[in-house]
């Protein structure tokens, strides 16, 4: 398949990328100009496009889309709607219009009901609202919320559902692998899950 990765140059969506690859699979890494894409594998295609200002061919060719991008824990709210919303937003209605098969997001655990103050409070109601997006989109799609990132590559001992420890880890490679499983299987379809390594 070949997919589209939105957030291919982050912490997580450079295992992404690995992990697609090693499986036979396409990646295309969604990156801005201003992007580091030295640590990409040297294969690995890249398409120009910013979350914030998305052109409506980003997912020409795509069979699927892997929404693994985050504005960061450091900026503000208005980056944060623009990235983690808006930016999700948008690239869901493209997804659905260039008939992408299946959407891949990745949310964070405490989305579903978003706390209405606090640290993470903004970010989370940010997520939960592209979560629904997606939802109500009509697209295939799956939605993986981990527990709080490492940057462990994990050992694929992983835990989902409602045994998740909303206090405990998730390995970014843990992560990664979930996500390309969920872009695989049809076990995943119209799936959301918590998930946390063990």
């Amino acid at each position: 398949m070949k997919i589209l990765i939105a957030g291919a140059t982050g912490n997580t969506g450079l295992r992404l990328v690995s992990e697609l690859a090693s499986r036979g699979h396409h990646p295309v890494a969604l990156v801005r100009e201003s992007s580091d894409t030295s640590a990409l594998p040297e294969a690995t295609e890249k398409r120009r496009g910013d979350l914030t200002d998305l052109q409506d061919d980003v997912c020409d060719g795509c069979d699927a889309v892997v929404f693994a991008a985050g504005s960061g824990g450091d900026t503000d709210a208005e980056m944060t709607d623009k990235v983690d919303r808006d930016g999700a937003v948008r690239l869901i209605d493209i997804a659905a219009k260039a008939g992408v098969k299946r959407f891949v997001m990745l949310s964070s655990i405490g989305t579903e009901n978003p706390p209405e103050d606090g640290e993470m409070a903004h970010y989370l109601q940010a997520k939960h609202e592209a979560d629904e997006h997606l939802k109500a989109s009509g697209l295939a799609y799956a939605i993986v919320r981990p527990v709080a990132l490492t940057q462990a590559d994990g050992n694929r001992d992983i835990r989902f559902g409602e045994d998740v420890d909303p206090q405990g880890k998730a390995a970014r490679g843990d992560v990664a692998f979930v996500l390309a499983d969920a872009v695989e299987s049809t076990d995943w379809l119209g799936k959301t899950a918590a998930m946390e390594s063990v």
